[in-house]
């Protein structure tokens, strides 16, 4: 039977000093946003803010100084997402691009695509999309029907993307499309797609709260040349579940709901009674563990190591850790959660209770990742 690697990962000194530096950036460019705002965090996007964080060099930082990187370690760039989320900093319009878009193409893509996307990801100029779940099909990616074949000299491409988080603000989209049906795996090919292409439809998903995150995509006869294929034909699904090592296991996957915490701590004060304490000594416990599951993840991404077990671990028990939240703190805080009060408290409780039944959605469903948990473990 198969076992999960958590080994420890610790900080360098350089990683302290850089949160430092982070905090103070952040203290300076997010004054009086409110806690509804900040809750929203890496679902929220804000252009110039992107922009200015490129500038600051923490964007890209673990790239090659030769594709417009700054050669900065995996666990300094971890010390500078966790402290962007734990601010609620609009982190959306780059997101996508920076934790796994360039990673992929800097792995797979060819010296032509590297050059030509990387460093404009880097300065936060180009903002990407990822074209995976489909209707009827949702996480089984090895279900994908949105068809590419070729035409001419170069390909076609029919079907229809479901839940493209920031398609509608993307100028890219990585797609992951059926090349051939004579293998269920070995027949997916992922495409460099340019958003502009004629043939593609966007059509924003509002969800609960209003907010217009999700989309579905359709492609109808879209037109793509011989070089938009990203690694080799009918390498897509190798392609697709190394990506998704980066998407699973980030600080995104436990600090969605964080401002919550903040928001119980603030009302309960320093003199909490027993069950409040005890509900926030539980919610620490689980932060810690996760967040220590996590940087060991990080640790084996900047080896060069395939962490994908660990990362659908960390992934799958962190969705588990956020969705309880809310529910803990309505327990403890009769509160009615509103969008329509002033009360940030409220506010932040009504946000999260409507989105975060989305985060057993988002990088995979609970089913599918337990498989893969399951098979990992050789137990099916």
């Amino acid at each position: 039977m198969g076992a999960f690697r958590f080994e420890p990962a610790q900080l360098p000194p350089e990683a302290e000093k850089l949160r430092a530096e982070v905090r103070a950036f952040l203290a300076e460019t997010m004054p009086g946003i409110p806690a509804h705002i900040r809750a929203g965090t890496w679902s929220r996007s804000d252009e110039d803010f992107s922009r200015r964080l490129a500038a600051k060099g923490w964007v890209g930082m673990a790239w090659s100084k030769t594709y417009g990187g700054h050669e900065r370690s995996f666990l300094e760039r971890y010390v500078v997402l966790e402290e962007l989320l734990a601010a609620g900093a609009p982190v959306g319009a780059h997101w996508i691009a920076d934790r796994q878009s360039a990673p992929l193409i800097l792995k797979f893509g060819t010296e032509a695509q590297k050059q030509a996307i990387v460093p404009k990801i880097a300065k936060g100029e180009l903002f990407f999309c990822i074209g995976m779940s489909e209707p009827d099909s949702g996480s089984d990616l090895a279900a994908t029907r949105a068809k590419a074949e070729r035409h001419g000299e170069g390909w076609r491409l029919n079907g229809t993307k479901l839940w493209t988080s920031g398609a509608h603000r993307a100028h890219y989209m990585i797609g992951l499309f059926r090349t051939s049906t004579e293998s269920k795996h070995g027949g997916l090919t992922q495409f460099l797609i340019d958003m502009k292409t004629p043939g593609i439809t966007v059509r924003p998903i509002a969800d609960l709260t209003g907010h217009k995150h999700f989309n579905e995509v359709s492609f109808v006869d879209v037109e793509l040349p011989a070089d938009a294929v990203i690694g080799g034909e009918g390498q897509g699904w190798a392609q697709v579940t190394a990506e998704l090592a980066y998407e699973r296991s980030g600080p995104e996957r436990f600090l969605s709901s964080l401002r919550l915490v903040h928001e119980l701590i603030g009302r309960v004060g320093t003199n909490p009674g027993a069950r409040e304490a005890a509900a926030l000594g539980r919610l620490t416990a689980h932060l810690v563990t996760l967040r220590r599951m996590s940087l060991s993840v990080a640790g084996m991404l900047a080896r060069g190591e395939d962490p994908a077990l660990e990362a659908s671990l960390v992934k799958d028990v962190g969705a588990v850790f956020e969705q309880e939240i809310p529910g803990i703190v309505q327990e403890l805080i009769d509160v009615e959660p509103t969008l329509d009060r002033a009360d940030d408290f409220a506010r932040v409780l009504a946000e999260l209770t409507m989105i975060t039944p989305s985060f057993s959605l988002r990088g995979g469903t609970r089913e599918v990742l337990r498989g893969i948990i399951a098979r990992g473990l050789g137990l099916r």
